[in-house]
């Protein structure tokens, strides 16, 4: 395969700390992944064996959390009350119960920057086709259980200059879970995408927007940093709700003659809202930044 890594190669115990898993039936945006669906093509390499003591990747809804070296979650982390989505909000810094942002978390951009969540997929190549056409970059944010269905579409992200960033393993929300499974889906994604492309990544986007500071806590603690949005396209519902293309469009154009800068949250989950992506580029004009360079323009993408 075209990447290949030993326990020696990954200098830190972060490195120590990546792997993979499946394409999902997706509830919701983007949704948990159905096991029954995973399909991996990627092999489960022997450094990843011998930290993980499996021989293959994770089938299970919720992947084992794996004891690395420097791993430390039994301090440091907010005792916050584990809760589902939006049925329990608490009274702390949480972005999709009330919007509150961290220190650290990206929201703000000085132009209009379009991200993509829950690829790659079978839709995506349209998209890298349609950036490359104008030499363009734009920012990736993949679960990990499809990196490892669609391998070769995640490197010609990479081989092409996109930013990529972690969406969980396979797309749970992240403050329902525990400590050790909420570091489980951020452990596994970056080891798929470590595995596939070479990389390690540095961002991460909470699905459905699930973050506190719990799992703010326990992200920093894997070297990994929050980007939310500022926008949402709410495109995922043209594939969930029947909503129409032109409904979308139209509500984008609603807050562009309001606002000229923030992150943008789209998908590349399907050809519906990839095609809706490449209307919207029309609208929103040139993306030339990743999504770390909103916050700082020298920041670097990866560990």
């Amino acid at each position: 395969m075209a990447f290949i890594f030993t326990v020696v190669a990954l200098s830190s115990w972060l490195r120590l700390t990546l792997a993979l898993l499946t394409p999902a039936d997706f509830k919701g945006i983007g949704g948990a992944a159905d096991p029954s669906f995973f399909e991996s093509v990627v092999e489960f390499p022997p450094w990843l064996a011998s930290l993980t003591q499996r021989t293959s990747w994770p089938t299970e809804a919720n992947p084992p959390f794996i004891r690395t070296p420097g791993l430390d979650l039994s301090s440091g982390i907010p005792a916050n009350p584990l809760h589902q989505q939006v049925t329990a909000c608490v009274s702390q810094c949480s972005f999709d119960c009330n919007g509150c942002l961290g220190p650290n978390d990206i929201a703000a951009c000085s132009q209009l920057l379009q991200t993509f969540d829950d690829g790659p997929t079978d839709a995506t190549p349209a998209l890298l086709d349609f950036f490359k056409s104008s030499g363009q970059i734009s920012s990736f944010f993949v679960i990990g259980t499809q990196v490892l269905a669609f391998p070769d579409t995640l490197r010609a992200e990479h081989q092409a200059g996109h930013f990529i960033g972690s969406h969980t393993w396979n797309h749970p929300y992240l403050p329902s879970l525990s400590n050790e499974d909420v570091a489980a889906q951020l452990q596994w994604a970056s080891w798929a995408i470590n595995v596939t492309a070479g990389i390690v990544p540095r961002y991460f986007r909470p699905p459905y927007g699930g973050l506190d500071d719990r799992v703010r806590a326990i992200a920093l603690k894997l070297g990994l940093m929050p980007v939310v949005w500022a926008h949402d396209t709410n495109d995922w519902r043209m594939i969930e709700e029947n909503r129409t293309e032109n409904q979308t469009l139209a509500d984008v154009q609603s807050w562009i003659s309001t606002s000229s800068t923030g992150v943008i949250l789209e998908h590349d989950r399907a050809a519906i809202t990839v095609n809706t992506g490449m209307k919207i580029h029309q609208m929103v004009g040139q993306q030339r930044l990743a999504a770390p360079a909103c916050k700082n323009a020298g920041a670097p993408w990866y560990q």
